[in-house]
């Protein structure tokens, strides 16, 4: 298996990073499981989450969102058709974080991240080298926890996607 294809995304995260303001930058180190058609694989991704901008005059912020993800893949006795579930397939995102209501609202921590991925290779669930990623979740100061969803959206057959629950450690810069 090659890190090239790794490598040369880390290095896009690097400049997509430094070409964004670095004030109230946050960090998370976010692992978990992701599952497609019943089957569970170990999934790890580094985020990147901007400054949050106001969404013009409604209660809505908005921040830059950058993602690098790796989803090991599975090996499934019948896995025999042309995409596999078996490839272990890195992942760079990119796209907002939304958040409603000021920092004394009890709801302002839960958020939506809408992205959009390449990926460095096309497997059973991501059948495409482009997907689009959906995340629901909660942030503390140091914590974070989210449902994210990872599919094609119906572009290329087959669409089966990875659904996963993550966990993450957060730090700001």
């Amino acid at each position: 298996m090659s890190l090239r294809p790794l490598i040369r995304s880390a290095l896009v995260l690097t400049l997509v990073t430094a070409a964004l303001p670095a004030a109230a930058t946050r960090f998370e180190v976010q692992a978990g499981r992701s599952n497609s058609n019943g089957h569970s694989a170990n999934t790890a991704f580094v985020e990147a989450v901007f400054a949050p901008q106001p969404l013009g005059q409604t209660r809505f912020t908005w921040s830059p969102d950058v993602s690098l993800g790796w989803i090991d893949g599975r090996h499934v006795a019948t896995d025999n058709s042309r995409y596999t579930t078996r490839d272990s397939v890195a992942l760079l995102a990119a796209g907002a974080r939304f958040h409603l209501g000021g920092t004394g609202d009890w709801y302002q921590p839960l958020f939506l991240s809408e992205q959009l991925a390449v990926t460095n290779r096309a497997t059973h669930a991501l059948s495409s080298h482009y997907q689009f990623v959906s995340t629901l979740g909660w942030q503390a100061k140091h914590f974070s926890v989210a449902i994210r969803h990872i599919s094609n959206g119906g572009l290329h057959r087959p669409n089966t996607g990875e659904t996963m629950a993550l966990v993450g450690f957060a730090f700001d810069i």
